[in-house]
């Protein structure tokens, strides 16, 4: 990770290079979180629904709760949004300049990915405990549900490492924020620092000779006054 600008960030301005920018573990983590998204939407909109000939109305597959699959569509339909949005904003991150808007973005990406990591803990707590209530799915639908499962159980490891990434983020600004701007007195090569090691010669006098201090030489006679 590059950590020569703010908040982890490359400097403002920089040129775009977009086999650095692929390679970024930010970016990785996020398209990860993207494709576990479309699965897990894909997996309940395909087979999540069925149509019971009695009523002719649809039932969802996971033990005819209709919100447990609409949970698991919404919570996916945001992450896909988010995702995109977020990608878009690493590309946006190197271009700030402001240290107070890189920040901000640090803080939403934190925010966002921690408590999308929750609700996609909930969701698998959520569909496994449907799925374990229901009795004799349609066919074909068994493959997709425990996907849906599986892929939320993943989802919740790679938002986390979302987060992970943001939080090294605010607390590299933070340090950097709270950094002196001033040399420490005492470190090597300072006024008045220590040398680097025993017995080496100090880089920089802390004093100067004080004016009219060099000794005179030779030997001046006194003569006392005659009177």
């Amino acid at each position: 990770m590059d950590t020569s600008g703010a908040y982890g960030g490359g400097k403002a301005g920089g040129a775009f290079d977009p086999q650095a920018f692929i390679q970024k573990p930010t970016v990785i983590v996020r398209a990860v979180c993207w494709l576990f998204c479309v699965i897990v939407m894909g997996c309940i909109s395909d087979k999540g629904w069925y149509v019971k000939k009695a009523d002719n109305q649809e039932y969802c597959v996971y033990n005819d709760d209709t919100n447990a699959c609409n949970y698991g569509v919404g919570i996916s339909v945001i992450a896909f949004i988010a995702c995109v949005a977020f990608i878009v904003g690493e590309y946006l991150f190197e271009q700030m300049s402001s240290v107070k808007t890189r920040k901000h973005y640090v803080l939403a990406d934190l925010g966002f990915s921690g408590f999308w990591a929750f609700l996609y803990f909930v969701g698998f707590c959520y569909l496994s405990n449907a799925w374990g209530k229901t009795e004799n799915p349609p066919m074909g639908t068994a493959n997709n549900m425990q996907g849906a499962i599986a892929f939320c159980f993943f989802s919740i490891f790679a938002w986390v490492a979302c987060a992970f990434f943001a939080f090294q983020r605010f607390r590299m600004g933070a340090e950097a924020a709270f950094a002196p701007a001033y040399e420490v007195e005492g470190t090597v090569g300072s006024p008045g620092g220590f040398p680097a090691y025993p017995g080496a010669p100090d880089p920089q006098p802390p004093y100067s000779d004080p004016p009219f201090s060099q000794q005179q030489t030779g030997n001046v006679e006194y003569t006392a006054p005659t009177y």
